[in-house]
């Protein structure tokens, strides 16, 4: 084996499809970025008269029919890749999201009246774009193929600064269209303004022509990474729960898969709530709301390229998980003190203001602590995989995610409205991840005895 020290450099090509690879993530969470902050109050919208728990439930099943395309072809999208190469995989899926983004810009502008063809719509695109989205497990693959092992961590993150960049400018894009297009009086809070609908297509129709020119840039430059010789041992057919537990039954890989879903899961019931958190505890309006997601962006990007990749260079994928969940714990839990604290003050202009750089502290622990779970549990599972099936095991893993952010979007989005403190997604985030403390520290004590 090559000692880290002395590793080969990257070939050109791979630093290619490495830079590729960055930079259509990037654009696709540029897209996604744009989109996201609106799904809360587009089904607000367009339930006006129904129950918070129906609303709850609505606004959980549009995030979740995102993740759950994604659990079922995750797999499918690693597998074939394996077959058929990453650069296919990855230019269909971007004409998918092309495609998906444009019907969301549509579907947006559908008044009020016609809320039952608008929410179909929604449901349809979100649906397509977690099809497209679902490549992500490719783009892990492509990382995979162009870095050595010892320097695994190191590349996956690559994947998150993408997400960083993506997700700081696509909600900072999306608010400069709130402050230059036509607004009204929001109906139900007479200080706040929302942009009129007959504007609101363009979002949706921007993240379309950003996925286009990422299309575009991966047509023209990116290259193939998978070996020839490992084409040969890809397995075939669709969605197969067979592979899935075969991949799970793996000593080395099945418990990190677990402890992947569960962090996702804690993470989504904060992701999915957090636009009606801000609304509902902090009391902000529409421009403040994509300023937070803006922020969330932020400092992913900071916490993956400016302090993630250093330390990943000298300490283990283990412990980096394990200090990101310490910290995951803390914003969390803080973010419950605030709704609890609001909550006894009857969420009063003068108390909720006070806690502002409390909210703001928090959520960036919370997002810090994500930053190093993520990327060190996708290592682990990629160094312990079969490199001829380094898209199917990925694919498994990228699988799990999107469950947690099937099942983490409905919990969070339901039990929001179980108490008026609105805390309670928050308490449960923060139980499950006291559970994958536990997990963590079994699955290293076992690799690190012999006899285990």
């Amino acid at each position: 084996m090559t000692p880290p020290d002395t590793a080969a450099p990257i070939p050109p090509s791979n630093k290619t499809a490495l830079f590729v690879v960055f930079f259509v993530v990037f654009i696709d969470l540029l897209g996604f970025g744009i989109v996201l902050p609106l799904l809360p109050r587009l089904a607000v919208d367009y339930m006006a008269g129904f129950s918070e728990w129906e609303v709850g439930l609505t606004i959980g099943l549009l995030f979740s029919s995102f993740s759950l395309m994604q659990f079922v072809f995750s797999p499918v999208w690693g597998r074939w890749s394996d077959r058929v190469g990453r650069r296919p995989v990855i230019i269909i899926s971007l004409i998918g999201s092309v495609v998906c983004y444009a019907l969301f810009g549509f579907a947006c502008t559908l008044p009020t009246t016609s809320a039952t063809l608008a929410l179909v719509l929604l449901f349809v695109s979100r649906t397509g774009a977690g099809i497209a989205g679902a490549s992500v497990s490719t783009a892990t693959a492509v990382i995979a193929d162009s870095t050595a092992p010892e320097k695994r961590s190191h590349g996956m993150a690559l994947i998150g600064v993408a997400f960083g960049i993506g997700f700081t400018f696509g909600p900072l894009i999306a608010l400069a269209g709130l402050i230059w297009l036509p607004t009204e009086a929001d109906p139900l809070n007479p200080e706040k303004t929302r942009v009129l609908r007959e504007w609101l297509w363009m979002p949706g129709a921007l993240a379309s022509a950003l996925s286009a020119v990422a299309l575009l840039i991966a047509v023209r430059k990116l290259p193939e990474t998978l070996k020839p010789g490992n084409a040969a041992h890809a397995g075939r057919g669709g969605f197969s729960l067979g592979r899935a537990a075969e991949v799970l039954r793996m000593p080395a890989v099945g418990p990190l898969v677990l402890i992947y879903f569960l962090a996702i899961f804690a993470f989504a019931n904060f992701e999915a709530t957090l636009a009606l958190y801000t609304e509902k505890v902090m009391q902000f309006d529409d421009k403040a709301n994509f300023l937070v997601f803006a922020g969330v962006g932020l400092v992913l990007m900071i916490a993956q390229g400016g302090f993630y990749r250093r330390y990943a260079k000298k300490v283990k994928e283990e412990r980096l998980a394990t200090v990101g969940l310490v910290f995951m714990f803390i914003g969390l839990g803080g973010l419950a003190a605030i709704a609890f604290a609001g909550y006894a003050a009857g969420f009063s202009a003068d108390t909720v203001g006070g806690l502002v750089g409390l909210f703001y502290f928090s959520t960036a622990v919370a997002v810090f602590g994500f930053a190093f779970v993520n990327p060190s549990v996708t290592a682990l599972v990629s160094r312990n995989a079969d490199p001829s099936r380094q898209g199917e095991i990925l694919g498994v893993n990228q699988s799990f995610a999107a469950l947690g952010r099937i099942l983490g979007p409905l919990c969070g989005s339901i039990v929001f409205y179980q108490h008026p403190s609105r805390a309670l997604p928050f308490l449960v985030a923060g139980g499950v991840l006291v559970l994958v403390m536990f997990l963590l520290v079994g699955y290293a004590k076992n690799k690190s005895d012999p006899v285990a």
